[in-house]
């Protein structure tokens, strides 16, 4: 073991002790498609002690371009991709005491996962889970490292309880939802670039090298070629509900929580959501996914077997399925 992680334990910020510390610490990852996949490789290979993966999906052909845990059977068998990854990740190094859950990330879910984690990744694909763990780490004082990526660009921060703003703090100074893979696709190298800022955060935070943690939102664009570290210490808000001075933790509320229904004989889900989405906003993001009808009450989108109508009240009608965990896999590609 000491020659397995000797090049890891020769950099200086890290060494021996540092080496030893990551052997103890517990990381869980949230969601394991494209970042998640490569985050926990990347944490196994370096050697931590227990990771916890948590995802609801299965693995599909359109993964395996970026998701890089992942082989064809795993598609071909609709592999859950908790247990494809642990399957793989325990191949990798079996050393690791790797936990995988397939669960729908909720607060509810979470919870009880808590208990012993020193830091979570979120490698999520929707903003309405994100702002649950927000909420959820703020309340178990847990840092965590936000991670998100889309076409050729992507972003992370790391977020302090205590010290930080926190991602309903962002809201304030830049958008953070907008596009999905499924609307305008997504390169792999996009992917990398948003794991290298996570993981590079994560192992300054299992080292407890708190000095060197980035303060910055870092923002990119690989194919146009831009890059900015945006200082956002100013958006700390005291008065933020999740952050503030007297938080109230809107997120874990369960009226602000996304609520599911099938409609009785209508092989329809209705999704009722308290995020923030423009339709006219949501229609020229949505343009080249399918044919979009918008007039001032709704849209609706065809999109592959399923009509899709968003209502300006948060509500969704997913037609085609009887199916809750399939309606909202649709719905989190379309809204993001």
């Amino acid at each position: 073991m000491t020659e397995r992680y000797s090049r890891q334990a020769l950099f200086k910020p890290i060494g021996g002790k540092g080496q030893s510390k990551i052997e103890n610490k517990h990381v869980l990852i949230v969601g394991c498609g494209a970042l998640g996949s490569a985050s926990a490789e990347a944490l196994v290979r370096a050697g931590i002690g227990k990771l916890t993966i948590v995802d609801r999906d299965y693995v599909e052909f359109s993964n395996l371009q970026r998701q890089q845990l992942f082989v064809e059977n795993d598609a071909i068998d609709q592999i859950p991709k908790a247990i494809a990854a642990q399957k793989r990740l325990a191949e990798i190094n079996s050393n690791v005491i790797i936990d995988a859950h397939v669960i729908d990330a909720t607060s509810q879910s979470l919870t009880p996962l808590l208990d012993t984690i020193d830091l979570l990744i979120d490698a999520t694909d929707n903003f309405d889970i994100r702002f649950t763990i927000n909420d959820l780490l703020q309340s178990h004082n847990i840092p965590w490292i936000f991670g998100s990526c889309v076409g050729s660009t992507g972003m992370s921060y790391t977020i302090l309880p205590g010290q930080t703003p926190c991602l309903h703090c962002l809201l304030n100074v830049t958008s953070l939802s907008g596009a999905t893979c499924d609307s305008v696709g997504i390169i792999s190298p996009a992917v990398q670039m948003v794991v290298a800022h996570q993981m590079t955060e994560a192992f300054k935070l299992l080292v407890e090298d708190h000095q060197a943690l980035r303060r910055g939102l870092v923002m990119f664009d690989l194919w146009n070629n831009h890059y900015q570290t945006i200082n956002v210490e100013r958006a700390k808000r005291i008065d933020c509900p999740s952050c503030g001075a007297n938080p109230t933790f809107p997120y874990l509320d369960y009226d602000t929580q996304t609520k599911t229904e099938v409609l009785c004989g209508r092989d329809t889900v209705q999704i009722r959501s308290n995020l923030d989405i423009q339709l006219e906003d949501l229609a020229s993001r949505l343009k080249s996914v399918g044919k979009i009808n918008l007039n001032p009450f709704l849209l609706s989108i065809q999109y592959d077997s399923y009509r899709v109508v968003f209502f300006r009240d948060g509500r969704t009608f997913v037609h085609g399925t009887n199916s809750i965990e399939q309606a909202k896999k649709v719905y989190y590609r379309l809204v993001g």
